[in-house]
């Protein structure tokens, strides 16, 4: 009887295939990762309408390709070309806001003046100290800033190209994988469950979360990115400040980072208004960015995001902190994502000990 070959046994074949595997999935990872972003979105736009697709699914009579087309479409309509003509709004507000501060319409260092004469003298001397109450100094620096920003941007008309390229390439290609994942999202979903090696019960358990996480983490925060957004620009807009969409539109972005994030655009405002000596403007600002704004923050995000995710609330503040740090601005998905999949393995892994504690006493 020949002696069994030892480089065929099951063991080492298994390790082998595990190898491979492992290989296989890193060099996976390094040929997506430049549309890493495109492919995070597709994933969060399909998990989050994957409820209306499925509408459309029993309405086209199980039609994949006509139901994945009818989503698609639907997005494009409701969420893609609304955010394209707030883009273009704001990048006109933009340039027009550039426009006015080169050519002197709007004076800088005539707020900067008025705002200087109204701190006290010793916070006047230590402005002085670190050069920064020379107001003509202060002017010509921001005109040379924008003078060599324009200068920079002509010089580099290829990296501007090529930035715009790799975006045009990315959207159309989250559009493309969003369109297949619609219509073999289901399969997928089965494929990805069967392959992970976990008791049936907890691999269910663990996509779950993360569907949950995916939903109630970009309808909350985009909602309340959209709403804190809307109030910022018409606080501006009735305080008669130019370029309202634009700052609104920043309040919106920075409102991703919890608790802080649009008071970084209406705080400064407030305080140039109260040092300058217009006590009402300054402090109807901060009654509403702190009261209004503020509220829409601390009672709408928890209600949307955490209530949804079952995790506590500085667990989401600290998540999406640390996902923006990492990830940029896909973070503020991601990092919850992370968190609630590190709280469910540990929930797991406590489970799985504790019953196998209690099966030898049996």
């Amino acid at each position: 009887m020949p002696s069994p070959n030892p480089l065929r046994t099951p063991e080492l074949e298994f390790k082998s295939l595990l190898a491979l595997v492992c290989i296989a999935t890193v060099l996976f990872a390094l040929i997506i990762w430049p549309f890493f972003g495109a492919v995070c979105w597709s994933v969060f736009i399909a998990i989050v309408f994957w409820p209306l697709h499925q509408r459309f699914l029993q309405g086209s009579h199980g039609k994949q390709n006509m139901a994945a087309a009818a989503s698609l479409t639907v997005i494009l309509i409701i969420v893609i070309l609304p955010l394209a003509m707030i883009a273009a709004n704001i990048t006109q507000e933009a340039s027009v806001l550039v426009e006015k501060l080169r050519t002197g319409q709007i004076e800088i260092g005539a707020y900067y003046q008025r705002m200087v004469h109204a701190l006290p003298r010793w916070l006047q001397a230590v402005l002085l100290r670190f050069g920064m109450g020379d107001l003509g100094l202060l002017q010509e620096k921001v005109m040379a800033t924008l003078g060599n920003s324009t200068q920079e941007v002509t010089s580099r008309v290829v990296g501007i190209g090529q930035v715009t390229m790799n975006f045009v390439v990315g959207f159309f290609l989250m559009l493309y994988v969003l369109f297949f994942l619609f219509r073999d999202g289901e399969r997928l979903s089965q494929s990805i469950a069967r392959a992970i090696p976990l008791d049936a019960q907890h691999t269910r358990r663990l996509l779950q979360q993360f569907a949950i996480v995916v939903r109630a983490t970009v309808k909350g925060n985009i909602a309340v990115a959209l709403v804190q957004g809307v109030l910022g620009a018409l606080a501006f807009w009735v305080l008669g400040l130019p370029g309202a969409v634009l700052w609104g539109a920043m309040m919106a972005l920075l409102s991703l980072l919890p608790a802080v994030g649009a008071a970084l655009v209406w705080g400064p405002v407030a305080l140039f208004y109260l040092f300058t000596g217009e006590i009402v403007k300054g402090v109807g600002l901060i009654v509403w960015g702190g009261i209004v704004i503020g509220l829409v923050d601390n009672v709408l995000r928890p209600i949307l995001v955490g209530k949804d995710t079952r995790m506590p609330d500085y667990l989401v503040l600290v998540a999406t902190l640390g996902g923006i740090v990492v990830f940029g601005l896909n973070g503020f998905v991601i990092g919850p994502v992370i968190a609630a999949v590190f709280l469910v393995s540990w929930e797991m892994l406590a489970s799985v000990r504790q019953q196998q504690s209690v099966t030898p006493g049996k």
